[in-house]
């Protein structure tokens, strides 16, 4: 099990000691004289070695009886990055967990669909997070929760079942439990700043940590030079789009804030799939990335020039998984844009430049091979992309952060009938991979000493062919 014990105790003093940053979200200090667990960043004096207990994870602190400071607020804390490390069935319930895989589900419904039994995902939660799979899971609806009630001004009740509870006499019970006090004095401790809603009725603002440097300038441009006219768009050092979650529509936009967070402002009609789009903006901005662990590596490899002139570097991930699909399956943009206009379902009330819904796999099958074709889509590409679409329908694919990556890939493979170099594109943006195979027969080198982060050290090497091509970006 994955305890405190199995962290090193002299390098988490010395992070909590110097509160370096780049160990915010890594680990957690237990107070035991207060029974309080704090970020390793947390302002407050330090207390005694003695009395500290060290935890890989919020829910492994709560497990043992810690409550979340009210000061550092551990539930700002960015996460942590997928890779080799954490086991593939941890990594893929963990992420499901993250999107509210059991808000009114059971552990039985997850470990089925990831294919191993309900014994064996205990297990392998066990092992990796130091807690079960139902306490990860209720302390990140608590976390939530919290969240939502110190920043916003949202009713109690909509507070509890936009954090995936599914009554208020559970919400409260279990805060109460958990937290020792209800969830109204929480409220009324509030900064001063919150006292008064801000926001307009209908919309509804939340922070999004992330371990800084971020480089947002040049995560807007790549989003911008892949943005998709109706759907998305980037005004300035602002991201928006429209959303279709789990029956709700509505508009989200993001900026960032210069700190260690992004700003999101939300309609109040996404509430109800608040966690899993929550998960999803994590992976599109790249936030659990690990920047200063990513940079000693590609230093070590040869790239520190490239690393230091952007240090904070993101690769995008994808909102959606089939909206993966569709841009790399789709050979032309004009095209893609066309399909997305016709299919796209009308967004309703959205903001200017945002009038429709990204198609899904349903829509796509329902047009078929004939209106595909009629809007200019050659035979081969619609083929693909009703393959897909199917599979996906179906359930024989998954295009979903923690879905393991070279299965993925050999599944795009065979039912797609596409290359390699196209099955692992859409995989990376897919499933967030931060370690993307070379292009077979390319001038990209695969290089060993980059990985587990070969997509950060193509992405940097990108940028720098950008600037080479565009002297005025120096």
């Amino acid at each position: 099990m994955r305890s405190e014990l199995a962290l090193d105790r002299v390098l988490c003093a010395r992070a909590l000691e110097s509160r370096d940053p780049r160990f915010d979200g890594v680990f957690f200090v237990g107070i035991r004289t207060t029974m309080i667990y704090c970020r390793p960043i947390c302002p407050s004096r330090l207390s005694r070695p003695d009395r500290r207990s060290f935890f890989a994870t919020a829910a492994a602190a709560e497990r043992h009886g810690y409550r979340p400071c009210l000061r550092c607020r551990p539930e700002l804390a960015p996460g942590r990055a997928s890779v080799d490390a954490v086991s593939r069935v941890a990594r893929a319930a963990a992420a499901r967990i993250a999107a509210g895989a059991l808000n009114g589900t059971g552990v039985v419904a997850l470990a089925a669909e990831l294919g191993v039994s309900e014994r064996h995902l205990r297990r392998a939660m066990e092992r990796e997070f130091g807690v079960s799979p139902a306490e990860l899971a209720q302390t990140q609806r608590l976390l939530l929760a919290k969240c939502l009630l110190t920043d916003t001004a949202l009713p109690i009740t909509e507070v509890a079942f936009a954090s995936g509870f599914q009554s208020l006499r559970r919400f409260n019970t279990v805060f109460r439990d958990r937290y020792r006090m209800p969830p109204s004095a929480l409220r009324r401790r509030r900064p001063r700043a919150h006292a008064s809603p801000t926001e307009p009725v209908d919309r509804v603002r939340l922070r999004l940590p992330y371990r800084p440097p971020l480089a947002w300038t040049a995560l807007l441009e790549t989003l911008a030079a892949d943005a998709c006219a109706g759907v998305e768009v980037v005004r300035g050092a602002h991201y928006a789009r429209t959303v279709s979650l789990d029956g709700c529509r509505g508009v989200m936009e993001v900026t960032d804030t210069a700190g260690s967070y992004l700003a999101v402002e939300l309609t109040v009609s996404l509430l109800p799939a608040l966690m899993p789009l929550l998960a999803r903006l994590r992976h599109l901005f790249d936030l659990d990335a690990e920047p200063g662990t990513i940079r000693a590596h590609l230093t070590r490899g040869g790239l520190g020039a490239l690393v230091a002139r952007e240090p904070g570097l993101r690769v995008p991930g994808a909102f959606d998984g089939f909206e993966a699909a569709m841009r790399e399956l789709v050979p032309e943009r004009n095209m893609l844009l066309r399909l997305v206009a016709r299919l796209g379902e009308p967004a309703g009330d959205g903001a200017p430049g945002l009038e429709r819904l990204w198609p899904t796999p349903a829509r796509v099958l329902r047009a078929g091979a004939g209106e595909l074709h009629a809007l200019g889509l050659d035979a081969r590409s619609a083929e693909r992309l009703l393959a897909v679409a199917h599979a996906l329908a179906r359930g024989t694919l998954s295009l979903r952060p923690g879905a393991d990556f070279d299965a993925t890939t050999a599944s795009l493979e065979a039912i797609a009938r596409v290359g390699p170099a196209t099955a692992a594109a859409i995989a990376c943006r897919a499933l967030h991979w931060p370690d993307a195979p070379p292009v077979p027969g390319s001038d990209a080198p695969d290089d060993a000493e980059w990985r587990p982060w070969r997509t950060y050290a193509a992405a940097h090497l990108a940028r720098e062919a950008w600037r080479t091509r565009t002297p005025h970006s120096a």
